[in-house]
């Protein structure tokens, strides 16, 4: 047992120092482990389905509410991250305490990883149907193995899974957190991203590898934009010039509604003053 555990603890410590490699790793050992045994992708969501009543959990209360508290989290951090970027360009100083930077990361990761690369370069183009549609569960398209191109779906298909990459995507806000913090912080996110991920499973929405795979990928653009923003970011992504820029297009801005508003302030005086 103690060999174990140093063992687990030297693991976790090599994937710290080696994110990019650990997470490609897990990318790759996951596709082979699902092209290698593709039983697995049906034997997992078997476990959700009934002959006669289908994905019925699908039909519970509680889980209903529960894939509907995904999109609901991640709007509400998307929002709370605009803010300190529409107050930069509406304000002409900002608090100390506002992280553009912090706004940037949130908001880039969730455009490229959940946005970009699941939704608009798999989802769209892979044509792997969903597991309500195959003939296993009761539809009428074949079973299609991990990363093989089809044309049995058209859009919004089931490879990967668009809600597991968007549960993923909140693990970014452990990046932002202080170092003290994180732990506390992972534990709670990481069991929410596997329950919602997982609730698509029990829904038919989703193999477990249409899952699994989405979180390497989703974790993949999230570290990647880590490392260009806090890592070795560029001089045009430090704090300072993102503050110099943002007031520079706000006061631009500013000043154009300016010259918008006193236009139509004349146009107006100018209008009404033929009636007199």
């Amino acid at each position: 047992m103690p060999h174990q555990a140093s063992f687990s603890r030297k693991l976790c410590e090599w994937c710290a120092a080696h994110p990019f490699v650990a997470t490609s790793a897990y990318l790759l050992l996951v596709s082979l482990l699902f092209l290698a045994v593709p039983a697995l992708d049906l034997m997992a969501t078997g476990l959700f389905y009934d002959a006669e009543a289908g994905f019925w959990l699908a039909e519970v209360p509680f889980f209903v509410r529960l894939r509907a508290l995904g999109p609901f989290l991640v709007k509400v951090v998307a929002v709370l991250a605009a803010l300190p970027l529409v107050a930069a360009l509406l304000l002409p100083r900002l608090p100390e305490w506002v992280r553009l930077r912090a706004s940037l990361f949130l908001l880039s990761t969730l455009a490229l990883g959940p946005g970009l690369v699941v939704n608009a370069l798999f989802k769209n183009n892979w044509g792997r149907p969903r597991p309500r549609d195959v003939t296993a569960f009761g539809g009428d398209a074949p079973y299609v193995p991990v990363w093989k191109v089809t044309d049995h779906c058209d859009t919004n298909c089931s490879f990967v899974s668009g809600e597991a990459s968007a549960s993923l995507w909140l693990v970014s806000l452990v990046f932002l957190a202080p170092a003290r913090w994180r732990l506390g912080m992972l534990v709670v996110i990481g069991p929410l991203c596997v329950a919602l991920s997982i609730n698509r499973v029990a829904f038919g929405g989703h193999f477990l590898s249409d899952t699994l795979l989405s979180w390497g990928l989703t974790l993949l653009v999230i570290l990647a934009m880590y490392r260009l923003f806090y890592v070795a970011p560029p001089a045009m992504l430090q704090e300072a010039s993102l503050r110099s820029g943002l007031a520079r297009v706000g006061g631009w801005l500013r000043r154009g509604v300016r010259r918008l508003a006193c236009g139509i302030v004349r146009r107006t005086r100018a209008f009404l003053h033929r009636f007199r």
